[in-house]
């Protein structure tokens, strides 16, 4: 079995997102990390709760998979990573820092890399990046149309 981490706060679900997803699902079983209410609580703007933020997930991966997700809360920016076996996980270069933390400590502990699949920005109309900040902000909405 092939195991693929990916982990975010996936809020409000767009197209950025779901070019993460899609990805992810190509490499192998996936197991969602998401970001807990109180780890949320530290963005910029207000945040969906996790309630809500999985449901949407699970919505958008069973149409895609047909399958009910894996999903798990994250109340740090690691994870199962530290100590589970991944094969692959799918980042954005966002994240890609964080990624490259979790080979740091898990080399630490004796644990082997996990292979790090990074996935380009989906841009918006405007050539930005797609993000939820700038949909909370009314900039654009999930696909990347300016508002």
């Amino acid at each position: 079995m092939v195991c693929v981490a990916i982990g975010g706060t996936f809020d409000v679900l767009h197209d950025g997102h779901k070019a993460l997803l899609k990805k992810a699902d190509t490499l192998g079983d996936v197991i969602i990390g998401l970001v807990s209410d109180e780890m949320a609580q530290k963005k910029f703007h207000v945040v969906n709760t996790y309630n809500n933020r999985k449901k949407s997930l699970i919505a958008y991966l069973e149409t895609l998979t047909g399958a009910p997700p894996l999903i798990v809360a994250l109340s740090d920016p690691y994870g199962p990573t530290l100590a589970q076996k991944f094969d692959y996980i799918v980042v954005s270069p966002d994240t890609r820092p964080t990624a490259k933390k979790i080979n740091v400590l898990r080399s630490q502990r004796g644990l082997p890399p996990i292979t790090i699949v990074c996935v380009d920005f989906v841009l918006a109309q405007d050539g930005k990046p797609i993000s939820s900040t700038r949909i909370h902000n009314g900039e654009i909405d999930e696909h990347g149309v300016l508002l």
